[in-house]
């Protein structure tokens, strides 16, 4: 029983041996193939190296010529320039074809014994294997294509927070029912910003949605309340310790821009930088009303403290609309709005929303 079982432990060492020894050379024929061929993909890209270089500075001739002909440089600049950019484009081809030598050598030394060389992080490996044999494919996820040479609508993040109140005809902010600490609004949105002219990006139209949220501090120990197509603001029964209304709304603001900025020319690209330059927008905005909503905190005659939240229309326009505008330097501006739709329709007296604060678009 003893030798038969050793005859068959040796028998399976045997063949688990066999097996990854079999396995062993089936990754190293693999590992071969994707080195042979990532070399293969990094001679083909050395060779398109000089091409591209030379399309490069065939764009910069012609602007340099196209600036001699316009008299803006004498012949003997546009000979020192012609010569400063064929010596960048010859260090260009330089540096980049030792990078790829440096990379061949990289894979040859240690590529095909330990596979310990790097990818790129854009780069992907897929393994097939079918009726034709084994495929390898290490090309790019991502084409390398040539970058837009100008792009004119650019997108960013809106976000702006400040002061809130609401006025009626003949009524200051020192006479408003509302509080202006603790009245506030916020409004986050994306927007679209499009240069108007081809070559100037001195005018811009800015156009996108956000929302809005509109809180007003009601004080003098009042509340909002609705009965039927009327709203208004009466005394509350019990001591008020925060009495606060908040409207929400959807809008689709539009902004006429006017400002400076620094256009900078890359040979194969142009663009248009707004950092650090001053800038001010015009427009208006129009929407519709989400939510509405009135928050009372109160001790009752029992001493308790008692948090109602009431969630309603309040007869609060459902269509909103408004003027405004903004005034800053880059990222951030001041910011101003004013709607010309009522806080409530259909009231006796109406009570226009008003804010000012601070505005960032963030790119």
């Amino acid at each position: 029983m003893n030798t038969i079982t050793r005859l068959v432990v040796y028998a399976i060492i045997s063949i688990t041996f066999a097996i990854a020894q079999g396995q062993n050379k089936k990754l190293d024929s693999i590992r071969k193939a994707e080195v042979d061929y990532k070399i293969m993909n990094l001679e083909t890209e050395k060779s398109k190296i000089e091409a591209q270089e030379r399309d490069i500075l065939k764009l910069k001739i012609s602007k340099i010529n196209k600036r001699l002909d316009d008299k803006e440089i004498t012949v003997e600049e546009a000979e020192n320039l012609k010569k400063e950019a064929a010596k960048t484009a010859a260090l260009n081809i330089e540096n980049r074809t030792q990078i790829i030598d440096s990379k061949i050598a990289l894979l040859k030394r240690n590529g095909y014994n330990s596979y310990q060389y790097t990818r790129d992080d854009d780069e992907r490996v897929a393994i097939s294997l079918g009726s034709h044999g084994l495929h390898i494919d290490l090309s790019k996820d991502k084409d390398k294509t040539p970058p837009k040479y100008d792009i004119r609508t650019t997108n960013k993040l809106l976000f702006a927070i400040g002061f809130n109140n609401a006025i009626g005809d003949g009524q200051g902010l020192d006479d408003s029912p509302y509080k202006l600490g603790g009245s506030g609004f916020v409004e986050l949105g994306w927007v679209w910003q499009t240069r108007l002219f081809k070559t100037s990006n001195f005018t811009r139209l800015n156009y996108g949605f956000s929302f809005q949220y509109n809180k007003l501090n009601i004080k003098d120990n009042q509340y909002f309340v609705q009965d039927g197509d009327e709203t208004t603001l009466q005394e509350f029964q019990y001591d008020i310790k925060k009495a606060k209304f908040r409207v929400t709304n959807l809008v689709f603001p539009v902004h006429l821009e006017f400002g400076s900025s620094t256009k900078r020319d890359y040979g194969d690209r142009v663009r248009f930088f707004e950092d650090g330059h001053f800038k001010i927008g015009l427009g208006g905005y129009g929407g519709v009303r989400l939510a509405s909503q009135q928050k009372i905190v109160y001790k009752d005659e029992d001493g308790d403290r008692v948090k109602d939240k009431e969630r309603r229309n309040f007869n609060a326009s459902n269509f909103v609309y408004g003027l405004s505008g903004y005034i800053g330097f880059g990222d951030w501006s001041i910011y101003a709005k004013y709607d010309l739709s009522p806080l409530f329709k259909d009231q006796a007296f109406e009570q226009n929303n008003i804010s000012l604060g601070l505005r960032w678009d963030l790119d």
